[in-house]
């Protein structure tokens, strides 16, 4: 009892330090450093995998668990709608970033090893050896079957399978944390172990809910709360599972504090906007 009284405790405090708007939203004007990899002449920013029956339904089967898990059907569809993509290109058009691939529900091998191999802002040390399995896992397990969302730092791609504007935002918002980074390949390394990778999680958490409360609807703030927060509290479950190496059932449980607080956070959203109407101001 003790053991999951701290866990739960550890569960809570990280949510609640995660997903805090900073108000004013800070915009990333001109944070794409001039290594950034460029997209080719010519080349659309966002693309979309031709749709697929068999493969697509297949996907939302491997996805009932997370649907499940988050409470969202939406989670891993495998079609993204013009809202979704619509409120991705806002995104990152206002935070200038210009140069990060989005797949939509694509799967596109080939042209991501062309990203990695020609992604000078990642050391070759790191491209050709971390790089190199993020890039192989993205091959032999691929997305558009398996589902889960995730930006690549190594081909600085978003790889985009829910149909969740929150979640396509927040995606954004890891792309958005590396551009400001000038040893990209180091960072991301780094910050791909269990613990660290909690705080990059809850920067772009943070910056997702901040640019949704400041550029979105009530609405849409409150739906970011009830997906990001349980999202958040399935990465914590995630890395004490990775860690202790319990049952996956544990791995669900812990997603419990993350739909509580997020629906906390939710309930609380207009009545923040009644008394701050102006983002400018500080709650």
């Amino acid at each position: 009892m003790k053991t999951w009284s701290k866990l739960f405790l550890v569960v809570f405090l990280g949510l609640y330090g995660s997903g805090c708007a900073h108000i004013p939203y800070r915009y990333g004007y001109s944070i794409e450093r001039r290594d950034t990899l460029p997209l080719r002449p010519n080349e659309p920013q966002f693309e979309r995998g031709q749709p697929n029956v068999v493969v697509d339904s297949l996907g939302n089967v491997f996805g009932v668990l997370s649907k499940i898990i988050l409470w969202n059907w939406k989670v891993d569809r495998h079609y993204i709608s013009p809202e979704t993509e619509t409120a991705l290109q806002l995104y990152l058009g206002t935070n200038d970033l210009r140069n990060v691939k989005v797949r939509l529900n694509q799967y596109s091998p080939g042209n991501e090893w062309s990203r990695l191999f020609r992604n000078k802002a990642v050391g070759a040390g790191w491209r050709y050896t971390v790089g190199f399995l993020d890039v192989l896992l993205y091959t032999i397990l691929p997305g558009r079957l398996f589902g889960g969302d995730e930006y690549s730092p190594y081909s600085n791609t978003i790889n985009l399978y829910s149909d969740i504007p929150a979640i396509g935002i927040q995606q954004g918002g890891f792309a958005k944390d590396l551009a400001k980074k000038r040893y990209k390949g180091t960072y991301a390394f780094f910050h791909s172990f269990p613990v660290a990778f909690l705080f990059v999680e809850a920067r772009a958490t943070g910056d997702a809910i901040s640019y949704l409360r400041t550029e979105g609807t009530a609405e849409e703030e409150k739906a970011g709360y009830k997906i990001l927060y349980p999202a958040f509290g399935m990465s914590i479950g995630g890395t004490w599972v990775k860690r202790a190496g319990p049952t996956k059932g544990i791995y669900a449980v812990l997603v419990i504090p993350g739909h509580i607080i997020g629906r906390i956070k939710a309930s609380g959203v207009e009545e923040r906007r009644a008394e701050h109407p102006d983002p400018s101001g500080k709650w």
